[in-house]
């Protein structure tokens, strides 16, 4: 005789066995999720390295042909520790002087604010007459560290 089960034992048996196989896959899903959660795989374009070099290199030419440090004089134009006061005479001197470079420096309790790269003193003359009528208190040459634009050659 065969031996027949009951179709809800049937049934029975298939829900077993279908939610023992989904367990098993979540369960194996998220083993191979933890294990790929530490990881992270970046497809790119092999050209965009050889962008990159090229862009460092145009960076490290410009800024080390452009501008060369040599010693020279600015203009010192106040030193104060009134921080509004030194701004506002930097903007003036934005306004009136276009053509000189402002350089503000911090030295505890004091701000300073220099003008100008010039490579001799008698260059800086001409500014030094107007900038004292603008700013009457201590205006002077100074010798500092100025920044000289080199000329490429054609």
């Amino acid at each position: 005789m065969k031996n027949k089960e009951h179709p809800k034992l049937k049934i029975a048996n298939a829900w077993k066995s279908s939610i023992l196989l989904v367990a098993a896959f979540l369960f194996v899903s998220q083993l191979s999720a933890q294990v790929d959660s530490n990881s992270i795989v970046v497809h790119k374009d092999p050209r965009i390295d050889l962008l990159i070099k090229k862009q460092i290199q145009i960076n490290e030419e410009t800024t080390r042909d452009s501008r060369r440090n040599v010693p020279g004089y600015r203009i010192q134009v106040i030193n104060s520790s009134d921080r509004n006061k030194v701004f506002a005479a930097k903007t003036k001197i934005y306004q009136d002087f276009p053509e000189l470079k402002p350089y503000l420096i911090y030295q505890p309790p004091n701000y300073k604010l220099k003008v100008g790269n010039f490579k001799t003193p008698e260059e800086a003359d001409p500014y030094l007459k107007e900038l004292s009528k603008m700013f009457p208190s201590g205006v002077y040459v100074i010798h500092d560290v100025i920044e000289i634009k080199l000329e490429k050659p054609e």
